[in-house]
């Protein structure tokens, strides 16, 4: 019995040992996750620093433009068309040529009004012949009432005779007459097909270039006195270029005529022209009408100055007009203007009478929100909000005529800062480093 006891005191030992182990290590661990959540409190309660690119506010010349894409046309052409119908016999000039005011550009088939020449030709000679005829009778019987005349003034013809004799000469008279107005009718018959065989040749009404030919030799045109007819060429002066804009009714009204341009045309790719606008649109030419993609333009031309290019109609072009310019003026990037909306509170101040005891509590009533333009400028490591009134702006600047002054630090990046993250007096960082990274490396 003696030797059993000792060999049960140290299993007991061995036992004590490990639940004193096992405790050491659970409160071990519940200290740590303690230490972990106040660490994570406290980083909480710091505040978050936003990291920003800065720009120091300074004067510069700015200048606002309204860019919009067409097509360079000659500022002078002319639509040749036929006003007779019938079959192009000569086109001595082909596109591209140069012509001179008088040449001849188109001739019509004449053949076909030969015989309408021979008809009325013969109609104007029968008419003629029967005139001559009716003369004669009109003087026949133009004695014939003179004489039964003087013999009814002696009592040896009655008042029948003479009204009889009277009555033939007012005939033969008459029918003179309608002869006359016939050979008239027949003249001016042959004078309009000679009219419409003179309109078979047609000489250029200017000088310029065959820009446009439709028809080729062979071709029959359509035409008439009164409305165009087939459109056979067109001859255009060159030496005087225009592009043709569409601009949108907004952009429209910052334009007027004499405003500088700048004109880039795809032909040219390494050239600017310069020009000026000469003519605004008064009505508007729109395209979707009554859909939701319903557009609203007006064509402005723009006079091309350079005459030294061998620019041609149709090519496209875009053109930048100078609408404003401001010299020596404060300018922040485009990007550091954001927008907050500013709760305005107005007082009402209501009768003394009736409700007004009872509604006194709640005069103080909330408007329509108002989005203000602000900025933020970095002082002592923090942003700070500042309202400004804008200008005028070019692709990159815009000028702040109100709020800035010269020299301070705007914020101009990020996008997410600038729009989300930056409040009156954020802590911020300012790495204006990021962005020339960013260029190095592409």
């Amino acid at each position: 019995m003696s030797d059993a006891n000792p060999q049960v005191k140290p299993v007991q030992v061995n036992k004590k040992r490990k639940s004193k182990k096992k405790k050491f290590v659970i409160f071990g661990a519940i200290f740590l996750v303690i230490i972990i959540v106040i660490a994570v409190l406290a980083s909480s309660k710091k505040e978050k620093m936003v990291e920003v690119q800065t720009e120091k506010i300074k004067k510069r010349n700015i200048t606002q433009l309204v860019t919009a894409t067409g097509k360079i046309q000659a500022e002078t052409k002319v639509v040749i068309s036929s006003e007779v119908s019938g079959e192009i016999v000569a086109l001595p000039f082909k596109e591209g040529e140069e012509v001179k005011k008088g040449d001849l550009v188109v001739k019509i088939k004449q053949e076909a009004y030969a015989p309408q020449i021979q008809e009325q030709n013969a109609q104007v000679k029968v008419a003629e012949s029967t005139m001559k005829i009716n003369e004669v009778g009109v003087q026949k019987t133009k004695l014939e009432f003179e004489r039964i005349q003087e013999l009814q003034k002696k009592g040896l013809a009655s008042q029948s005779d003479l009204d009889n004799a009277r009555l033939n000469y007012e005939q033969t008279l008459a029918q003179l007459n309608n002869n006359r107005a016939n050979i008239n009718l027949s003249k001016t018959g042959l004078a309009k097909i000679k009219y419409d065989i003179s309109k078979t040749t047609i000489y250029a009404p200017m000088s310029g270039t065959v820009t446009q030919l439709n028809n080729e030799v062979g071709e029959k045109v359509l035409g008439t006195s009164f409305n165009q007819g087939t459109g056979i060429m067109t001859i255009s002066d060159l030496s005087s270029m225009e592009c043709q804009i569409d601009v949108s009714e907004t952009d429209v009204a910052l334009i007027n005529i004499g405003d500088t341009a700048r004109i880039q045309v795809d032909a040219f790719p390494n050239r600017v022209f310069t020009g000026y606008v000469y003519e605004i649109a008064n009505t508007a030419k729109s395209k979707g009408t009554g859909t939701q993609e319903e557009v609203v333009n007006f064509v402005v031309k723009v006079r091309i100055l350079d005459k030294d290019a061998e620019l041609r109609p149709g090519m496209s072009c875009t053109c930048d007009i100078e609408v404003d310019k401001r010299n020596n003026v404060i300018t922040v990037p485009i990007q550091s203007i954001t927008v907050r909306d500013e709760t305005i509170m107005n007082q009402n101040v209501l009768d003394e009478s009736n409700e007004n005891l009872q509604r006194k509590g709640d005069n103080k009533k909330e408007k329509k929100n108002k989005p203000q333009e602000v900025v933020f400028i970095v002082e002592n490591g923090a942003a700070k909000k500042k309202n400004v009134k804008t200008g005028i702006s070019d692709d990159n600047y815009i000028e702040i005529t109100e709020g800035l002054a010269d020299g301070e630090e705007v914020v101009k990046g990020s996008y997410k800062a600038i729009n989300t993250e930056l409040e009156d007096n954020s802590k911020v960082k300012v790495d204006n480093e990021v962005k020339m990274k960013k260029k190095d490396k592409e």
